[in-house]
């Protein structure tokens, strides 16, 4: 089962800052997955529009220059980091799961992130894009086949998993108050990954585990890494 960093490992430093994907790396990590919102040119990452809640601004964060987001304290001196920036830290240690937000302009994003791919050497099989934007999933699927999809919901759909198999995703990521055992072995049949959001509790870790999920998004990835470990231990 593989363990992500939800916003990096967003309960020993500032959810979605650099210091928290450092953090999720020297945890162990397998994936991290990060938020990226566009503004001023510019893609951040960065989890809300409303800046207030994870920064001491106030406003919205698409109605920001550069030079205002920049100034922005995103918790024990951290700025909001673009996801160039993130990449570079990660480049190929991880999975990095991107969750697009607010994209407005995709062919800048995908213009960008093709500038941040080849100056970093990232290969798209370290990369997962994904949204509970499921008509802008389908558009990113259109123009790049090649990435991996994961489609978000945040919902125990009449079809399970259907949606996400009709996007052509390579995961279906659900929230944890609405997966069930049915809707886990139904992505199974379509040949679907299952990968579970916000799993902190370790009784929930192993309800999933014995469910055949594939893996969990956690804001205390060392504490999910050190169940896992010791769940394989257990004698079957």
């Amino acid at each position: 089962m593989l363990i992500f960093a939800h916003r990096g490992a967003s309960k020993a430093a500032p959810e979605n800052t650099l210091k928290a994907m450092h953090c999720a790396l020297q945890m162990g990590a397998q994936g991290i997955e990060i938020d990226v919102i566009q503004a001023a040119g510019q893609c951040w990452v960065i989890h809300d529009v409303w800046v207030q809640r994870t920064t001491n601004g106030f406003g919205r964060l698409d109605q920001m220059t550069e030079a205002q987001i920049r100034q922005l304290d995103a918790g024990e001196g951290q700025q909001v980091p673009t996801l160039e920036e993130v990449m570079a830290l990660t480049a190929n240690r991880c999975l990095l799961n991107i969750e697009l937000k607010g994209i407005k302009d995709l062919a800048l994003f995908l213009q960008q992130l093709d500038g941040a791919c080849e100056s970093l050497g990232i290969a798209h099989q370290h990369l997962l894009f994904s949204s509970f934007d499921h008509h802008l999933l389908a558009q990113l699927s259109r123009l790049r086949p090649e990435f991996a999809i994961g489609a978000l919901t945040a919902s125990c759909p009449l079809d399970y998993a259907a949606f996400a198999q009709e996007l052509g995703a390579v995961s279906v990521h659900t929230d944890v108050a609405f997966t069930s055992a049915e809707f886990v072995q139904d992505a199974k049949a379509r040949g679907l990954k299952t990968y579970v959001y916000t799993v902190d509790e370790p009784q929930d870790m192993q309800m999933l585990k014995n469910w055949g999920v594939d893996g969990i998004f956690t804001n205390v990835p060392d504490k999910a890494l050190h169940w896992l470990a010791e769940s394989e231990q257990q004698p079957a």
